[in-house]
């Protein structure tokens, strides 16, 4: 059996670069998902916030405004 080694070396070649891409989307994906997360907290805090302020808000008049 004859084993065509510029083939071979071709396979390997393209491994290697799926190998590599397949890390750089793991980063990529990896990355995103600490954005998300940080994201996702700044979004529980702004609604915390919110409803604080809504809660402190004074109630609205039970009478029409003068315009009306």
């Amino acid at each position: 059996m004859t084993v065509d080694l510029s083939r071979l070396d071709a396979l390997e070649t393209h491994i290697a670069q799926q190998q590599r891409e397949l890390d750089d989307l793991s980063d990529v994906i990896a990355r995103q998902q600490r954005e998300i997360d940080r994201l996702t907290k700044a979004l529980e805090h702004s609604r915390d916030r919110i409803g604080a302020l809504e809660e402190a808000a004074p109630a609205p008049a039970s009478e029409k405004p003068p315009h009306w």
